[in-house]
């Protein structure tokens, strides 16, 4: 006789799917098609849009706060828009590797970002991706040339959400991983969406918190982070120069109270994507769940917070005494280093610093926020140079 309800780890999985919905505006798992194609599938075409994926999320929670509002203030100051979505996937293709059996609470899901320009599975992954029960998926043209705000980081948005609309995943899974400069992306995005994306696999690239690239994404949304968010660094050990980055980086995570950090050094490779068995352990790592020390993170954060405050206050006396010059280049540094976790105060003071009353020229600038807001350009419609990385 069939069991009169699901299995508990379905029944769970179901309810994280619902509350994740909600956020991405995915079809409940009932309306669905069961999906029958599994392994290695080629050129897939994708057609559902993320509403994550919109260029107003993008900017929002992928820039800084002077730079999110520089866009907004160029576009309001001219003819152009800011596109919905800077992604036409009709024109896109992707790899999608799909193991043959899902596990009881939903296959897990890595988005890739690669810095070639092909869709490929790298050599030896299967096996690691059916012990896990892992989807991967990975879009073409994404690699280091292509533009960051406007095609790399978009697309392993869109190739997450796609997926999720064809098969069942569990949201507890689902990360976000790359190889070289699609491991800086990774980053970027794992900080930008924490909401979505439980783990980040940096293979061979990184980049330092609080160093403005990436910068740090909304308060709430670094909060998150930080009580989330699993990252694991795998680099071969002959890569000096990554494992330098690794190191610096990681150290950045722990000053801004990030703490789930698993750091791997494969023995006798080089600056090279890497092999089955380092992967199968990077993907058991990035399995593990997050356990936060409270009192060690509300520590680190209140430190954090009084450094924010004192910037801000310095800002806040050097416009008041007239000295612009000065409270701008704090201002931009603060920016820089703090991001989303500025602002909005960050914001209102660069209001303040555009609008000189004794200025006539100036004070028609008053609605004008930010600094000059490199890439953000690339994401106005019409705009065919954008921003390389």
């Amino acid at each position: 006789m069939r069991p009169a309800g699901l299995p508990s780890a379905r029944r769970a999985a179901d309810a994280a799917r619902a509350a994740l919905g909600a956020v991405l505006g995915l079809a409940p798992a009932s309306a669905q098609a069961a999906p029958a194609v599994t392994g290695l599938q080629q050129d897939v075409v994708f057609s559902a849009y993320a509403p994550l994926a919109d260029s107003a999320e993008l900017v929002r929670r992928l820039l800084s706060p002077l730079a999110a509002a520089e866009v907004q203030g160029i576009l309001t100051r001219s003819t152009e828009h800011l596109v919905a979505q800077s992604i036409d996937l009709s024109a896109e293709r992707f790899v999608l590797y799909v193991p043959p059996a899902a596990p009881p609470s939903g296959y897990g899901l890595l988005a890739f970002v690669p810095p070639w320009q092909e869709a490929r599975l790298p050599a030896g992954w299967q096996a690691a991706l059916d012990r896990y029960g892992i989807i991967y998926v990975s879009a073409a043209r994404s690699g280091n040339e292509e533009n960051v705000i406007g095609r790399r980081e978009p697309l392993a948005l869109l190739g997450a959400y796609n997926v999720m609309q064809r098969y069942p995943v569990d949201q507890a899974r689902i990360y976000v991983g790359g190889f070289s400069g699609g491991a800086r992306i990774a980053l970027r995005l794992a900080l930008g969406y924490p909401d979505l994306f439980r783990g980040a696999l940096l293979n061979a690239g990184s980049d330092a918190l609080g160093s403005g690239v990436p910068p740090l994404p909304p308060a709430e949304l670094f909060r998150r982070f930080q009580e989330s968010v699993r990252l694991v660094y795998l680099t071969g050990e002959q890569d000096r120069a990554h494992l330098g980055m690794d190191a610096e980086s990681e150290a950045s995570m722990h000053r801004w109270c990030v703490f789930a950090v698993n750091v791997d050094v494969t023995r006798w490779t080089g600056h090279e994507v890497a092999g089955p068995s380092a992967l199968s352990g990077a993907l058991q790592e990035l399995g593990a769940p997050v356990r936060t020390d409270a009192a060690r993170l509300a520590r680190c954060r209140a430190d954090v917070d009084r450094e924010l405050s004192a910037q801000l206050q310095k800002a806040q006396q050097l416009l008041g005494d007239g000295r612009r010059a000065e409270a701008q280049k704090l201002l931009i540094e603060i920016d820089r280093r703090f991001g989303g976790l500025a602002a909005p105060r960050s914001v209102e003071l660069q209001m303040a610093l555009n609008c000189n009353p004794s200025d006539a020229a100036t004070h028609a600038n008053c609605e004008r926020a930010g600094t000059a807001a490199a890439g953000g350009d690339a994401l106005r419609s019409g705009d065919p140079s954008p921003a390389r990385r």
